[in-house]
C-alpha cells in the first residue's frame, strides 16, 4: 500500500466515527515515517499515537498545542514488508480505535488504556 492509499484508507474510516467521539480532538494525521516506540525494545514499532495538553502547567506552555492523533505510514509499512498475511484494513481500524480511546479516555481525566498499553510494554520485556 502507498502512502496516498493509506491517507485515502485512514480518512474513509475516520469518517465512519460518530461525530461526538472526535469532541475536542484538533487532528488526525497520517506522518510518513517509521516511529520507532522509545522503549528501545528491538523491532517494537509505534503504529499510532494520542497527544494531548496534559495536566495544567504552572506555566500553561503547552495547553494551546490540543489534542492529537498520528498514525506511522512508515511503521505500518515495516510490519507488512515482514508479514505477507497483514491486513491493512484491520490494523489501521484497531489503531485507530485505540488512538481514540486514549482521547476519549483523556477528556474523562482516564488512564485505563494507558494502564493497559504499559502491561503490554512489560510483558514485551519480559519475553
Amino acid at each position: 500500500m502507498t502512502y496516498e492509499e493509506f491517507v485515502e484508507l485512514v480518512t474513509r474510516l475516520w469518517n465512519e466515527i460518530p461525530e461526538e467521539f472526535k469532541v475536542e480532538l484538533q487532528g488526525v494525521h497520517v506522518l510518513p515515517q517509521l516511529k520507532e516506540d522509545p522503549s528501545g525494545l528491538a523491532g517494537v514499532v509505534r503504529l499510532g499515537e494520542y497527544t494531548d495538553p496534559g495536566p495544567p502547567s504552572v506555566f500553561a506552555g503547552h495547553v494551546h498545542l490540543g489534542r492529537h492523533i498520528a498514525l506511522y505510514y512508515g511503521s505500518f509499512a515495516e510490519i507488512a514488508r515482514h508479514d505477507p498475511d497483514f491486513d491493512w484494513e484491520a490494523e489501521t481500524w484497531e489503531t485507530l480505535l485505540h488512538e481514540l480511546r486514549h482521547h476519549v479516555e483523556s477528556l474523562a481525566w482516564r488512564d485505563d488504556l494507558i494502564q493497559e498499553d504499559l502491561r503490554q510494554l512489560e510483558r514485551l520485556r519480559q519475553r
